[in-house]
């Protein structure tokens, strides 16, 4: 898997370079494409599997956007959210190629025009959501279309460690497959290392380029309140909201909380909109617009807005609690000062926040659900088995009839879509169970329900460690007294030298910041645990390097999640913390 880094370099000039800024300038009206963006769309025209991360407003959309008009079929677009798919239709030219959006809110007589324009041609860009992928019919109408290019936006959700994970983008690797095997593309603005390994491997790519782009956004300043009591914080973080240049948003932890925020703020005769999924479409839609707009001073939100907003004039984000990880968090902020004005980030916090994370994190499934799905498959199977034997000579019997379908298992075990598609998930990742080139689900040969419960509930226990990990991982940014900036980036695998001169530990200590390595001194340890090193702990197992923050390294275990270890203790223990060598043996350090 090659990895490319995005920081620029000279413009290339071969013949597929020319067209593609052709294309960009004539059909699409930009003048220039950026180094990184030009790289990534020529590994998608020589048919390459991608993986591109690049931070909000940098121009991901362009990577796919403008080979689709040059590729021999259509471009298929699966996209999280039916608001996200409007605003990328209706930033594409008027007059350039067209793009439909198959999705729950067309009517009969929209969905065939939609799907008559992929059929004919004249709709290069198909966007969906991946529970519209889930269905029999959508698949089949697509593969009869021969799409060119696969592109999954908001690729992080993906991962079972993004925060954004949606069972049914883990079901993306059939549909792909189902749909002819066309190259892949994933794209997604924050992915630390085993997101990104996530994705690669849960999209089934085949040796995928990568593009990392670096992480930083040198002109949002960050910052950190701490606070003992509720009605303190509260009252603060109205205060700020009101007092900080306009517009801003403010991510709270309840839908509860945005109502009250908004409330309070639009008392002080400001223009503020609570945002959460509680609400109704058309209302939602409508605050999105009014912020697009400019006619909002502050949205107060929970993680379920601003996903895909291109908004380039936020001057402030403000947590109001603290996030589940930093993977959320760095998405979150991200959404302010993409005009490279001066932006503020605050994170309000309380230590109690972590116990209500850690309480949110978990999402392990209960056994009996799990039990109720395979033994589900399990007994169909057994069904056909049977009808088998009372029709031996009947050649013409579809031997596929053994297997069952999503849908199937709703009927059998009367659970929601969500849960039957998560279990059948952990089941498939236990290797109970496995999906087919037509989508049907079937047990694989030996499977023992009970075993086969215990493997899946066992894997859920690990996302679930994996999930708390990241709960203190954005604790630990929180109370961190060295730089906020190195911290936060050392979480992306990005080394960065403090100070950055622009985050409230910075001020309060000076350039220094409370880090040795500002004053280029390092821990004499440091050396042992390279950046990026493969090691083994004597209790948490297989890991990689993470970052370097003084006396500390930041690990990231495959079981345990992320741990925060000092290099004092590793100082006095070879056995304890091992570098890896590659053939899978420890070395001396």
């Amino acid at each position: 898997m090659d990895e490319h880094s995005g920081r620029g370099g000279p413009e290339k000039d071969t013949a597929g370079a020319r067209r593609l800024r052709e294309t960009a300038a004539e059909v699409f009206g930009w003048d220039e494409l950026r180094p990184e963006q030009l790289t990534a769309m020529e590994w998608v025209m020589a048919g390459r599997d991608g993986l591109v991360v690049m931070p909000t407003g940098s121009g991901k959309s362009a990577v796919y956007q403008v080979p689709a008009v040059l590729l021999p079929g259509p471009t298929v677009v699966v996209s999280p959210l039916l608001a996200l798919q409007r605003d990328q239709i209706a930033g594409l030219p008027v007059d350039g190629p067209g793009a439909v959006a198959v999705n729950s809110d067309l009517g009969a007589t929209a969905t065939e025009d939609a799907w008559a324009a992929v059929r004919t041609g004249a709709a290069r860009y198909v966007y969906l959501s991946p529970e519209q992928l889930a269905k029999d019919e959508v698949v089949r109408r697509l593969a009869e279309a021969r799409p060119a290019l696969f592109v999954v936006d908001e690729a992080q959700c993906v991962s079972s460690w993004g925060h954004d994970f949606r069972p049914d983008y883990l079901r993306l690797a059939q549909a792909v497959r189902r749909l002819g095997r066309p190259p892949v593309l994933a794209l997604t603005a924050t992915a630390a290392p085993p997101v990104r390994r996530d994705i690669v491997e849960r999209l089934g790519m085949d040796r995928p380029r990568q593009l990392v782009t670096g992480f930083d956004r040198p002109g949002i300043r960050l910052e950190v309140r701490r606070h003992l009591d509720e009605g303190e914080r509260r009252r603060l973080v109205v205060e700020e909201a009101a007092a900080a240049p306009k517009p801003g948003i403010v991510y709270a932890a309840t839908r509860k909380d945005t109502e009250s925020y908004a409330a309070e703020l639009a008392g002080l005769g400001f223009t503020a909109d609570p945002y959460h999924a509680g609400l109704r479409a058309a209302e939602r839609r409508r605050v999105h617009q009014a912020f697009l707009a400019g006619g909002t001073d502050v949205v107060v939100a929970t993680s379920a807005f601003g996903m895909g907003i291109d908004k380039e004039d936020v001057r402030f984000v403000l947590h109001a609690s603290l996030p589940g990880s930093l993977d959320a968090y760095y998405q979150e902020i991200g959404r302010c000062g993409r005009d490279g004005e001066p932006a503020l980030a605050v994170l309000h916090y309380r230590s109690e926040d972590t116990g209500m994370q850690a309480y949110l994190s978990t999402r392990t499934p209960r056994p009996e659900a799990v039990g109720a799905v395979v033994e589900a498959v399990c007994d169909h199977h057994d069904h056909h088995d049977h009808h088998d034997d009372d029709h031996d000579d009947d050649h013409d019997h579809d031997h596929h009839d053994d297997a069952t379908s999503l849908d199937a298992l709703r009927r059998d075990t009367g659970m929601s879509r969500a849960r039957v598609t998560g279990a059948v998930n952990l089941l498939e990742e236990a290797g109970a169970l496995v999906t087919d080139g037509s989508g049907a689900v079937r047990a694989t040969p030996g499977t023992e329900p009970s075993r086969a419960v215990r493997r899946a509930v066992d894997n859920a226990e690990a996302h679930k460690r994996m999930d708390r990990s990241r709960v203190d991982m954005a604790r630990a940014y929180a109370e961190t007294t060295g730089c906020r900036r190195r911290f936060l980036l050392g979480y992306f695998g990005e080394e960065y030298p403090a100070p950055c001169g622009n985050c409230d530990t910075c001020d309060e200590q000076g350039t220094a910041a409370g880090d040795e390595a500002a004053s280029g001194e390092r821990h004499p340890e440091a050396d042992a645990y390279p950046v990026g090193a493969a090691v083994r702990h004597a209790r948490w197992g297989r890991g990689t390097v993470l970052s370097e923050d003084g006396d500390r390294i930041t690990v990231l275990f495959d079981d345990a999640g992320y741990r925060t270890l000092a290099l004092d203790a590793l100082a006095g223990r070879e056995d304890l913390l091992t570098v890896v060598g590659e053939g899978g043996g420890s070395r001396p350090r």
